[in-house]
C-alpha cells in the first residue's frame, strides 16, 4: 500500500480535489487567510493560487505525504506567497503556542486519524484573536444519505487515503475548543451526495 499511497493516490486526490466546483469553493475561503497561516494538509498546493499576498506573510504547509509534497512542486514554483513545509502529521505541529494568525483546513479533517489531537494542536498554535477557516465534506443531515455514508466509509477510507465520508465537521471543531462563528452547509453540485455535503465556515477560540 505504501507505493499506492505515495505514487498513485496523490494524483487521484489532486484530480478529485481540483475539479471546477471544488476550486470555486476554495476561491471563496482561502483569500480570507491573514498574516502567518498554517495550512493543515496542504497536499499538492492546490490552494496556493488563491492566497492574497497583500494579506499573507507566510504559509506553513503541513503535509506528511512525501508523494504529495513532490506533486506540489509546480504549484510551489508559481506561489504568490512564501511557503515553508512542515512534513509531519496534523497531530504533531512543530510550531510555538499562539504563533499563527490563521489555520486553514480544506478537505483535510476527513483523513486525519486522530482528529481531536490534531484540532487541539491547531487550537494551541492559533493566536487568541486568530481564526480557523474550514472547507470540508462530511456527515449529511439527511438520514438516507447518512446511512450510506456509514456503510461505505470503512471501505472508502482504505482506498481514499483514510477519508471518512461521515464526520460531523462542525461538531468536531467545537469539541476541540473552538466556537463556530459562521457556517454554510450545501451539497456540492454534480457530486454524489455521500461525498458532497459541504461544511464551509470560520471558527475562533471559545472564550
Amino acid at each position: 500500500m505504501r507505493f499506492y499511497d505515495e505514487n498513485i493516490l496523490p494524483y487521484i486526490i489532486d484530480k478529485a480535489c481540483s475539479v471546477g466546483q471544488v476550486m470555486k469553493l476554495r476561491s471563496q475561503v482561502v483569500p480570507q487567510a491573514r498574516g502567518v497561516v498554517l495550512e493543515v494538509g496542504m497536499g499538492s498546493g492546490i490552494n496556493l493560487e488563491f492566497y492574497n499576498p497583500d494579506h499573507t506573510t507566510l504559509v506553513y504547509g503541513l503535509e506528511p505525504s512525501e508523494g504529495m509534497r513532490r506533486k506540489a512542486r509546480s504549484n510551489l514554483a508559481k506561489s504568490p506567497v512564501k511557503v515553508e513545509w512542515l512534513g509531519l502529521p496534523g497531530e504533531q505541529i512543530p510550531l510555538k503556542d499562539e504563533s499563527v494568525d490563521t489555520v486553514l483546513l480544506t478537505f483535510t479533517l476527513c483523513t486525519i486519524p486522530d482528529w481531536l489531537s490534531a484540532l487541539r494542536q491547531m487550537h494551541r498554535v492559533l493566536k487568541p484573536d486568530g481564526v480557523l477557516l474550514f472547507l470540508e465534506h462530511g456527515q449529511s443531515p439527511d438520514t438516507g444519505v447518512h446511512k450510506w455514508q456509514d456503510r461505505i466509509t470503512p471501505t472508502w477510507k482504505k482506498i481514499a487515503g483514510g477519508c471518512h465520508l461521515n464526520r460531523p465537521i462542525s461538531e468536531l471543531i467545537q469539541q476541540a475548543g473552538f466556537e463556530v462563528q459562521a457556517l454554510e452547509n450545501l451539497y456540492m453540485p454534480k457530486t454524489p451526495k455521500i461525498a458532497g455535503y459541504i461544511y464551509k465556515g470560520r471558527a475562533v477560540k471559545a472564550s
